[in-house]
Formats: structure tokens, C-alpha cells, sequence
């Protein structure tokens, strides 16, 4: 048995359904991540800034309510070991997008290298985010891009309890399809269970062929509480 506990539970998902889902809607709920104890410790990270190179205030930028804080590397090891473990499971979901789309797929096959690509492209600051939502507090509808290298998936993890630690604070995915109205979907993601979505944009069937569709995604207003999410983005930034 595999001594990386994070792993276990990646490869514990049926990934041939979740594909399907991400496939289908541009997002799909993946397995528990991190157990409550582990949620509890990077929670807890959040006040101590010898982890964190940098800190956001979402109002000041008018991306919503509320802040972020952007991991520094080394990332704890839960954060490094879950983006370790998710990149080869997302990386064939990618590599299908983009020949459905008749464009490059520049990702190697380790996480590894692709960082290494994207730093001799002068993205090199980290990436991995550790956000605070209080009641009132949302996150306005973006994109994570942060250079011109961008992998197309990224995950986000829960790390409270919805209906105990907060309500409200529910996923949102907007996805312009093409020659259409807009198409949203919203997701309550249970504690510790981690979420795939669409970073840029995603093929979707069209009267002449495949076309790429912007996504985009945000929080909802937190009705009661707090919320924290950990987010894993698989490029760097400039």
C-alpha cells in the first residue's frame, strides 16, 4: 500500500466518471482530500506568515469580499503531495481538450517538469492560495491564469463543514457557451472533498465542430460564518 495517504485518496476516485462530469458540466466533485484533522492544520496555517509570500484583499481589487493568502514554496507537504497525486490524474483530461480543440498540449508528463517549463518562462512565484471568507464575503467571477503557461484544471478543497462552520459559500462555474446564453452551475462542496473545474476554457460541441468555451468562477456570498478554501493551481505565476 501506498505510504502517501493523499494519493490513496486521488486514486481512490472513479476517475472514468468524474472525467465524464468535467467533460459534461466543466466541473465534477472529487473525492475527501484531506481528512478533518488535516482541514483543522491548514486552517491553522493562515495567521502564521512564515508560510505565505504574499496576502490579498479582495475588496481593495474589487475581486469581492473577503482575502487571500498565496502560499510561499516549499507548500506544506498535504498541499505539495495533493498536487502531485492530482496532475497525472487531470493531465490526459488536458491533453484531450486541447487535441479536441486542434491545439498544442505542452504538459510533460510530471508536474515536475511542467514547472520547470513554466519557470524558464518567468513564471515562478507559487501559486497554491489559502482563502477566508467571513459572513458577506464572495469571491467575484475570474480566471487564475497568471502567464501565458496555463493548465487547463485546477482543484479547490472545502476545509470547513457546510451547515456547522458556515451557509452560504456555495461553488460557482459560468461558462459562455458559444452562440448561447451563458450556462451556470453552483456546488456546496462537502468538507475536505476537493472540486475540478475549468481553468480558461473548455471544448464543447458546436454546429461546426468543437469550440472552446470561457469559464469562469467564483464563491457565492457567505450567508453565516466562515469558509476557508485551499486552492491548487498547476502553473505558476509571473
Amino acid at each position: 500500500m501506498s505510504a502517501d495517504p493523499w494519493k490513496r485518496r486521488v486514486d481512490a476516485g472513479d476517475w472514468a466518471a468524474i472525467t465524464a462530469e468535467v467533460n459534461e458540466y466543466g466541473g465534477a466533485l472529487l473525492p475527501e482530500l484531506l481528512t478533518a484533522g488535516e482541514t483543522e492544520q491548514i486552517r491553522d496555517l493562515y495567521e502564521n506568515d512564515g508560510h505565505f509570500r504574499a496576502t490579498i484583499n479582495m475588496g481593495r481589487h474589487r475581486f469581492g469580499e473577503g482575502e487571500y493568502r498565496y502560499f510561499k514554496a516549499p507548500y506544506p507537504e498535504p498541499v505539495e503531495r495533493l498536487k502531485q497525486a492530482l496532475y497525472p490524474r487531470l493531465l490526459p483530461i488536458a491533453r484531450d481538450w486541447h487535441a479536441r480543440l486542434g491545439r498544442p498540449a505542452p504538459w510533460p508528463d510530471t508536474l515536475d517538469e511542467w514547472l520547470r517549463m513554466c519557470h524558464e518562462a518567468g513564471q515562478v512565484k507559487p501559486t497554491a492560495i489559502l482563502l477566508r471568507y467571513g459572513q458577506g464575503d464572495w469571491n467575484a467571477l475570474h480566471r487564475d491564469l497568471y502567464g501565458d503557461l496555463v493548465f487547463p484544471l485546477q482543484v479547490v478543497i472545502n476545509l470547513n463543514e457546510p451547515g456547522a462552520d458556515h451557509t452560504g459559500g456555495e461553488f460557482l462555474l459560468l461558462e459562455q457557451r458559444p452562440r448561447a446564453q451563458s450556462r451556470g452551475t453552483a456546488t456546496l462542496l462537502p468538507h475536505g472533498h476537493g472540486y475540478v473545474f475549468t481553468t480558461r476554457d473548455r471544448p464543447v460541441r458546436s454546429a461546426r465542430g468543437w469550440s472552446a468555451a470561457p469559464v469562469r468562477h467564483g464563491v457565492s456570498a457567505i450567508r453565516s460564518g466562515r469558509r476557508h478554501t485551499l486552492g491548487l493551481v498547476f502553473h505558476d505565476a509571473a
